[in-house]
């Protein structure tokens, strides 16, 4: 068996165990040039090695005589292949044609096989990447020609040498059979004259030049299957004077090849096809330095840079480089976890500096009512002197404080008292005032009164009358809803008017806010008719990270035309992606208030007031508390700073980690240092901290101990049995972990005193922390009483 240097073949893969098939074969154009490299050739003018000398760069292989008989490529063969590639050709697919697989069996290489005297039959193979529908099929070898290379003496015409025959390599099962001899290229392609052989410096050119010009057609590639791209004219056919654009489809075979025919020039090489590189393919198995190229490219064509929290804005980000909103709010929801009003005094100037101008305070039981209002406050409201403080703080930060007043739907903290549960809409639920008792507008208007008392000269007052739930379900509205013209829109539009009335009648000077979502599916005509439009101005609030720009900006075109003046747009930076959510997905919050300028590019300039970032602290009066404030923080800072300058990029990313402390703001582990410098940042790390580590910590030691689980299980725990040296395996580590969750757990206590109320951080540890804890004391104090029973023959049997 003779291998030429030019082809420097070796032999194939070893044998899998149960499998007839062995290894690939690789389609490979020749190598010219490679005999005279590295001492690898008999000598200038040979190209071919016999069996013993190729036998002696090999390696040995282990296992049995039939492994050890396959010839394996060698490191020093490597070497030289790709000192030869690196030399003669570039360092990028210019070898002067392509990689394909085609599958084989077994290699024609062993000395117990010869190849079948055959010439080799033409396949036409599918490249298995993504660009399928390109076809490659080999040349048919032609006569044994010498020809000069400007590197080197003169080589054989093809990769087995003169005169030799290639072995047969059967057809890959994606194969087909070529429609036409493809050595013949005047026979595939009628009229146009055969190409001469090049020199390997003009046909490394011509490969370059038909590299990039299917980088860029690929790069025009439509994304929708059956879309046409007109793809730009290659280098190689501008500096030869012919092709032009051509149309091609990604279905459809037939317009390809019909815009070919129809075209003067020769087709642009695709996926170097290398008919149109004008070389030669050749079938031979695959040598390491192969592989090691066939995986550099792969690599190198499915390389992405790493995707960070922030990777998608940095990279598409369309910075305005001005706010579309006037105003900028930061909304405060009170009904939960309320701070202290000395750790507002410092977070009031953090929030300046970002970008905001003003604050939503939703105070709902933490306001100081009087009088027959008394039983609606909490335990911890605030007093009228600190509801001033706030105020005079709001105004040293330049924040503009609009209170919120809820006065339809959310009514849990006023109707779930007993004196108070007659005015329900539904008499089971305590959520939705009943608009038919002359009370319940008395009510209502007393609340107002007593918040506008302590907020002189408030511009906007929010009346909520958001998510009404089960109106019209009670017995005085199902009455109502029975006579002519009536409906839930109209009754809900009635009593939004009576509020707004009550509002403007005893404050002209404060215009009323309304969240949106009980108006929009209430017809155009409808709603202009009622005179709503002309007495309050709706905020249209939308918290999802996928927010539909195109829907919004129709809606606001509906309340533009319904008579709405002005318009406020409502974000979330926390509090709005679940209701026990205990860390912030910052990344969330971005996509929502990049969307919302989205919107606002979308309507009218003067038609969006402003917009209210809103940071709920429970889904309503009776869930569970969601992020407290200051783990809530960092991504207020990306989102109010995103708004003020009109998009998020490097430049914003950089001042908010100046603003906030924190060295890296991708990081979604927030402990230690890495938590930041503003306040509250001591609570940021530890609640990170206990999220992410404490029940994952008690869950292994409780679940995945092999000790706990293989000898102190719940039959064993109920029955208090345990071997005795097991005792030693299960104790030590679970009063460590104790141990260390105690401390951790001290410390966060002692931070959260510092800026909630007692109650508050009660309710954040009991529900966050203390189930954990109790599951790791309950083990060690069975594992106590186990211990101390002394066993007894019977004790392993039920009784």
């Amino acid at each position: 068996m003779g291998l030429t240097a030019s082809g420097l073949l070796t032999a194939a893969l070893p044998r899998d165990r149960g499998s007839s098939r062995l290894g690939h074969c690789w389609a490979l154009c020749s190598l010219p040039g490679l005999g005279e490299h590295s001492g690898l050739a008999g000598g200038p003018g040979r190209g071919a090695y016999s069996t013993p000398q190729l036998r002696k760069l090999q390696k040995p292989l282990g296992g049995s005589a039939r492994r050890r008989s396959l010839v394996q490529p060698s490191a020093r063969l490597c070497t030289a292949l790709r000192r030869h590639t690196r030399e003669t050709t570039g360092p990028r697919d210019s070898w002067g044609g392509v990689l394909l697989p085609l599958q084989a069996t077994p290699p024609y290489g062993h000395a117990h096989h010869k190849p079948r005297p055959s010439r080799p039959r033409p396949l036409q193979a599918t490249p298995p990447h993504d660009h399928a529908r390109y076809t490659v099929t080999p040349v048919r070898p032609r006569p044994a020609r010498r020809r000069r290379s400007s590197r080197g003496p003169a080589l054989p015409g093809t990769c087995w040498g003169a005169g030799a025959r290639p072995p047969r390599c059967p057809r890959a099962p994606w194969a087909r059979p070529s429609a036409a001899a493809p050595s013949d290229r005047a026979a595939a392609e009628p009229g146009r004259p055969r190409e001469p052989l090049r020199a390997p410096r003009e046909r490394r050119e011509r490969v370059r030049e038909a590299g990039a010009a299917g980088d860029a057609e690929r790069r025009a590639r439509p994304s929708t299957p059956g879309l046409a791209a007109r793809p730009e004219q290659s280098e190689a056919e501008r500096r030869a004077g012919r092709g032009g654009a051509r149309t091609w489809s990604r279905t459809s075979r037939r317009s390809s090849a019909a815009a070919s025919a129809a075209s003067p020039g020769p087709r642009p090489p695709r996926c170097w096809d290398p008919r149109a590189l004008g070389t030669r393919l050749c079938v031979r198995p695959l040598g390491f330095a192969d592989l090691r190229l066939l995986s550099r490219r792969v690599c190198a064509r499915k390389k992405r840079p790493d995707k960070g929290l922030f990777y998608d804005f940095l990279r598409n980000s369309e910075m305005s480089g001005s706010s579309p909103f006037k105003m900028r709010l930061v909304h405060l929801d009170l009904k939960g976890a309320p701070p202290k009003v000395s750790y507002l005094s410092e977070v009031f100037p953090l929030f300046h500096a970002l970008g905001a101008n003003g604050l939503l305070l939703e105070y709902e039981d933490m306001f100081p009512y009087e009088g027959h209002l008394r039983l609606l406050r909490a335990k911890h409201a605030y007093s009228p002197p600190e509801i001033k403080e706030i105020l005079h703080l709001a105004t040293l930060n330049e924040l503009e404080v609009i209170p919120l007043v809820q006065t339809f739907g959310h009514m849990e903290f006023v109707l779930k008292h007993e004196a108070l549960a007659h005015l329900r809409e539904v008499a089971l639920f305590p959520n939705t005032l009943n608009p038919h008792e002359a009370e319940s507008l008395a009510l209502v208007g007393a609340m107002i009164s007593q918040v506008m008392e302590l907020h002189p000269g408030a511009r906007w007052l929010h009346v909520g009358c958001d998510e009404v739930y089960y109106l019209g379900e009670g017995e005085a509205s199902r009455r109502w809803l029975q006579q002519e013209h009536n409906t839930k829109a109209r009754l809900c539009l009635s009593h939004m008017k009576a509020v707004a009335c009550h509002v403007l009648a005893r404050h002209p000077a404060t215009r009323p806010l309304v969240w949106d979502d009980m108006l929009r599916a209430i017809p155009e005509d409808q709603l202009a008719a009622s005179g709503v439009p002309q007495l309050v101005e709706p905020v249209l609030w939308d918290y999802g990270a996928d927010l539909d720009v195109h829907g919004k900006a129709l809606l606001m075109e509906k309340y533009r035309k319904c008579g709405f003046l002005r318009l406020w747009a409502a974000s979330a930076f926390k509090g709005a992606t679940g209701a026990s959510q205990a860390l912030t997905p910052i990344e969330h919050h971005l996509r929502n208030n990049v969307q919302w300028l989205r919107v606002a590019a979308r309507g009218p300039a003067d038609m969006l007031q402003g917009i209210v970032l809103t940071g709920w602290q429970r889904y309503d009066h009776f869930s569970v508390l969601c992020e407290l404030l200051p783990v809530g923080i960092p991504s207020l800072a990306v989102c109010l700073q995103s708004l003020l300058h009109g998009g998020f990029a490097e430049d914003v990313k950089a001042r908010v980690e100046n603003f906030l402390g924190i060295s890296n703001l991708e990081t979604t582990d927030f402990t230690g240092e890495g938590a930041g410098s503003f306040p509250g940042s001591d609570i940021l790390a530890l609640v990170t901290h206990v999220s992410l580590h404490l029940r994952s910590s008690v869950d292994a030691l409780l679940e995945r101990d092999r000790y706990v689980t293989g000898w102190f299980g719940p039959y064993h725990r109920r029955r208090k049995l345990i071997h005795p040296v097991m005792v030693q395996h299960i104790q030590p580590p679970a009063l460590s972990l104790l141990a260390r969750w105690s401390t951790v757990v001290q410390e966060l206590e002692a931070a959260l005193r510092r800026v909630f109320y007692p109650d508050a951080v009660e309710e954040w540890l009991e529900e966050n922390v203390r189930p954990s804890l109790q599951r790791l004391q309950a083990l060690l104090q069975d594992l106590r009483e186990a211990a101390s029973a002394s066993p007894s023959p019977q004790a392993g049997r039920d009784p």
